[in-house]
């Protein structure tokens, strides 16, 4: 892991992933598949040390996706892989936020930006784990204001 980021897995057991996650993921290339698990792995370890009050794990629009479970914490976070751009996982923030163009600012050359909501990784390209984690952290605790 990068500096300043912990794997979730040193501080407990990663939760089972859904079934329904798990058989969308599992369609994916083995890159993006390992990107993905890595990447949940941060996002966990996030809400925990953000102290949320829980993560609920989903699909939306049939992508995984990861929020607070109490309500007005913060936003959803939702990642993807798609056939039209095999090459890269997507990230994605709620379009009427300020999380893409905050993540702009901080890390212009972190990841491929795309409109207001979109946040591209290279599958051949390590992760950004820092980054992603404060990516996670100011969403998960979107409206809390203080990330």
């Amino acid at each position: 892991m990068s500096e300043g980021v912990s794997s979730f897995a040193d501080t407990q057991p990663m939760p089972d992933l859904p079934d329904d996650i798990q058989t969308q993921v599992k369609k994916w290339p083995a890159p993006a598949q390992a990107h993905f698990t890595a990447l949940r792995g941060i996002v966990h370890e996030v809400a925990q040390r953000a102290e949320i009050g829980g993560l609920t794990e989903t699909l939306k629009w049939g992508q995984p996706s990861w929020l607070p479970t109490r309500p007005r914490i913060g936003s959803t976070l939702r990642c993807d892989w798609h056939e039209t751009a095999p090459q890269r996982l997507s990230l994605y923030v709620h379009c009427q936020t300020t999380l893409a163009e905050t993540m702009r600012t901080l890390y212009p050359g972190a990841f491929a930006y795309e409109g207001n909501r979109a946040l591209h990784l290279a599958l051949d390209a390590p992760l950004p784990e820092a980054t992603i984690d404060h990516c996670a952290l100011l969403t998960l605790t979107y409206h809390r204001k203080s990330a």
